[in-house]
């Protein structure tokens, strides 16, 4: 067993409190506050001096690249501790505990850290039951569907945890800056209160190494947009992102109370309403009752194919009346991915052969599809919790910049956020009348049948 590591390292007055046990620590604030470097710092420290599994993660992570691998590579060589990690492409592994504890361990090999995304990942999270911990980064988009799977799955009792048997057991390390006051993150961590979480409000002040050229690009802003310096640097969340398409409507939704639990019904059909994009394909599920259109639940997914999606709604149990897929899914083919030559509609008519699928009209703009959803609005009801990465979705759709030819029309951001408000306009569409049958048309008399006194 190499000596014990001695690490030199700055540690900002306000995150002290990391390296004293607590079940979950959260840092919250806004840009520049040097968090993510120091709880990066007090990880790899730790797991120097005692055997760690931790599992970084946040809310969706498509590759590598988007987790905090790259930061925790970059601490390891401004620590110095090159000795003690081997930095793998997927995984950053401890060196000093490759042996394990003693001769029999079991986990020798494993110790160190592990990277995954939340979303949709329940299978995936649970697996981590028995590490030691997890940091969750950019938590501002962590949904509550996400936080009911991780928590319970880090619960082991000392001595396992980053401080032994001095400690409180695993922990969860959480960090974040504000966006929304409606966020869960927000709602959860900051304004409920709870003995088992230590919250730690941090802003540029507190960050000893903050650098002059973001200082100077931060007194510009404070100068030019105060309500954005508050947003940016304070950490301060909005109401409503700034130029929000539904924002009015999303405010009106939470003052009245229609998002909330939103049962099935198993006497009623459901109708799905679809968005498919090269990067993700959004679903809504709904049903129609009284004058109410009830979003009762909601599916989004990137680089699957349609039996993917179609083993996904076979999976709820509901029983579905209509599929509504975009107005160009019939004259196209499907993205590389989800087909082999054919259009989203013929496949998903070869996959759910005994339910209706139908592509929706064409908008003539995008502000003709969000007049539509702006009227459809006052009708409907939210499951806050199974539709929540949807509401987050219609909650950042916003506007983008005005159009450098001088044009007054502005277009919606195309990102991650319009798939779910693509999908929420095709519910305009909505009718829970049966197909009906095609009509035959009309038989002309002949000129001989043909007599005015007939």
């Amino acid at each position: 067993m190499p000596a014990e590591v001695t690490v030199e390292t700055s540690v900002p007055a306000k995150l002290r409190f990391l390296y004293e046990p607590a079940e979950i620590k959260v840092v919250y604030g806004g840009r520049g506050k040097g968090a993510s470097y120091g709880i990066a710092d007090a990880l790899l420290v730790t797991g120097a001096k005692r055997p760690l599994r931790w599992l970084c993660c946040r809310e969706t992570m498509s590759s590598i690249d988007e987790s905090v691998h790259a930061l925790l590579s970059s601490r390891i060589l401004a620590l110095g501790l090159q000795n003690e990690y081997e930095v793998q492409q997927r995984k950053i592994l401890s060196r000093r505990w490759a042996a394990g504890r003693d001769a029999s361990d079991p986990l020798a090999g494993r110790y160190g850290f592990s990277f995954i995304g939340l979303h949709n990942n329940n299978a995936g999270v649970k697996s981590y039951e028995g590490y030691d911990g997890a940091w969750v980064e950019e938590a501002q988009n962590l949904t509550k569907a996400s936080w009911l799977t991780l928590e319970p799955t880090f619960r082991k009792d000392p001595p396992a945890g980053p401080f032994g048997s001095d400690g409180l057991g695993s922990e969860i390390w959480i960090n974040f800056n504000p966006e929304l006051d409606t966020d869960f993150a927000w709602t959860e961590f900051v304004l409920k209160e709870s003995p088992r979480v230590k919250v730690c409000r941090m802003s540029w002040r507190d960050n000893p190494f903050f650098p002059d050229k973001l200082r100077r690009q931060m007194e510009e802003l404070r100068r030019t947009d105060p309500d954005d310096f508050d947003y940016v640097y304070e950490g301060i969340p909005r109401s409503n992102v700034k130029g929000a398409v539904f924002g009015a409507e999303m405010t009106r939704m939470d003052l009245d109370g229609r998002i909330c639990s939103v049962p099935y019904d198993p006497r009623q059909p459901v109708y799905t309403f679809w968005d498919v994009g090269l990067d993700t394909t959004a679903i809504w599920f709904v049903q129609g009752v009284a004058m109410q259109l009830r979003l009762i639940d909601y599916y989004e997914n990137k680089g699957k194919g349609m039996d993917h999606y179609t083993r996904e709604l076979q999976s709820r149990g509901y029983v579905y009346a209509r599929h509504w897929l975009p107005w160009d899914v019939g004259v196209q083919a499907a993205p590389e991915g989800m087909g082999q030559g054919q259009s989203l509609e013929s496949i998903l008519r070869k996959l759910m052969p005994s339910t209706e699928v139908r592509t929706s009209p064409r908008w003539n703009n995008t502000q003709t599809a969000i007049n539509a959803a702006r009227l459809i609005f006052p009708r409907v009801v939210i499951d806050g919790l199974k539709c929540e990465s949807g509401i987050r979705g219609l909650r950042r759709y916003q506007w983008g910049d005005p159009p450098k030819s001088g044009a007054t029309t502005r277009q919606p951001l195309h990102d991650w956020a319009s798939h779910p408000a693509a999908a929420f306009q095709y519910i305009s569409n909505f009718s829970d009348k049966p197909p009906s049958e095609p009509k035959q048309p009309l038989r002309q008399p002949s000129r001989r049948e043909y007599s005015p006194f007939a």
